[in-house]
Formats: C-alpha cells, structure tokens, sequence
C-alpha cells in the first residue's frame, strides 16, 4: 500500500473512532430540557432489537422477564414540539446514575402536568435519544420546576465530567510521552544502531569477498597461462 493512501486509511480511522466517542458522550451525558408535562402513564413493552437502548428491568423485578410495564412522561417544548420520556430505574448499572425512584419520579411528573393556558414549566434531566423510528426514549433522571420557558441551564455535570476526562487524557499522554522518551527511542536508537552495525559488517564482508574473488581470478589466470606467460 502506497504511503498516501495508508495515511487516509489513518485519518478515516481516527475519525470513525472520534465519532464513536462523541456519540457514547452525547448519549451518556445528562441533558437538561425545559418542558411542559401533558400526561403520564405506564405500558407494557417488550425489548427487541433496541434492547440495548432500554434500561435494565426496575430494582426488585425479575432480570429474566422478556416484557415489563415502563413509565412514560409526555411534554411539551416551548416551541411546540412534543418530546416523550421513557422513566427507568438504571440502578447499578451503565449509565451510572444509580436511579432507583422510578415510581417517586412519575408521581412528580404527574403532579406537575399544566396545560396549555395555565402552563408549568419544568426542567427535566435525562440522557438518551428519542428517535420515532427505532422507539427510542430518552430516559429521565429527575424533575424540577423551572423559573420559566427561557431559564438558562449551565450544564455543570457535563462541564465537570467531560474536564475529567481531558485532564486524564492529558495525563496518559504525558505518561505516554514520558515512557516513550524514556523506554521507546533509546530502544529503536539501539535498534539503529544495531542495524547499522550489521550494514558496517556486511559492507566489510562484502569488501573482503570481492577482494578474495579478485585474488582468485588472479590466480586462476595465471594457471591458465602458464609459467613465464605474459
């Protein structure tokens, strides 16, 4: 492979790899939305394909059931828009919330539904992707009431986590950088060196064989001619 082209393979990697993480952030990370809630309620679903965008079964019921009831918020944005929030305990598990008041959630969220002409405005946590095609939910965290549709959020969680995880990566590149200063290059320096020794010798050696087939053809031509032939 061309050295161009192994280089694009490398950017198209490195990319890929990005995005991965940024997607795992996005998805992860809590995100705060300012709502209206229009009704809650609780149905009963069976994971399929996106099991893996549900939450494990609430603490206290069967692992092993294949459907469970899951609690569900209706809102409304600000500017119209309809979001519905799936609410389920995440327990001890990925992501590491440790949300165990499914219940007390929904009776929160049922107590704060307003509607359009007398609206309340609160802040829902959640992290997760709706998406209508693959019945995907964003799960919420907790609920607070919000001092209205404008209310600025500092979304100080994710500031602090996504500052842990620089400084950490940070900190593995400098050990990287530290290793490589001192582990990796003196090795491949004594590799070099190495390999130029053997070049060295193998010239030496090289030199030496021409100089005995020279030697040899000397000789050989002065059998052929014989002694005292010019």
């Amino acid at each position: 492979m061309r050295l161009p082209a192994w280089k694009t393979v490398k950017r198209v990697l490195l990319a890929l790899v990005i995005l991965v993480v940024i997607a795992v952030l996005h998805y992860n990370l809590p995100q705060h939305d300012i709502v209206r809630i229009t009704d809650t309620y609780e149905k009963r679903i069976d994971p399929g394909r996106n099991a893996f965008f549900w939450a494990t079964p609430d603490a206290g019921s069967d692992p092993n059931a294949t459907n469970r009831d899951v609690f569900f918020i209706q809102a409304v944005r600000p500017n119209g828009r309809v979001i519905v929030y799936r609410n389920e305990d995440t327990g001890w598990g990925w992501p590491p919330y440790f949300k165990f008041d499914t219940a007390n959630l929904q009776a929160e969220a049922a107590d704060l539904k307003s509607a359009a002409d007398n609206p309340k405005w609160v802040v829902i946590t959640h992290y997760g992707w709706r998406n209508q095609f693959f019945s995907i939910y964003p799960n919420a965290i907790s609920i607070r009431p919000a001092s209205g549709p404008g209310e600025r959020i500092i979304p100080w969680a994710s500031i602090i986590i996504l500052g842990m995880l620089a400084f950490i990566l940070l900190m593995i590149r400098r050990m990287w950088l530290q290793f490589r200063e001192r582990m990796v290059d003196p090795a491949l320096e004594s590799v070099g060196e190495m390999v130029d020794r053997i070049d060295t010798k193998a010239d030496l050696a090289a030199a030496r064989a021409r100089g005995l087939r020279g030697r040899l053809r000397a000789w050989f031509a002065r059998l052929r001619n014989g002694p005292g032939r010019q």
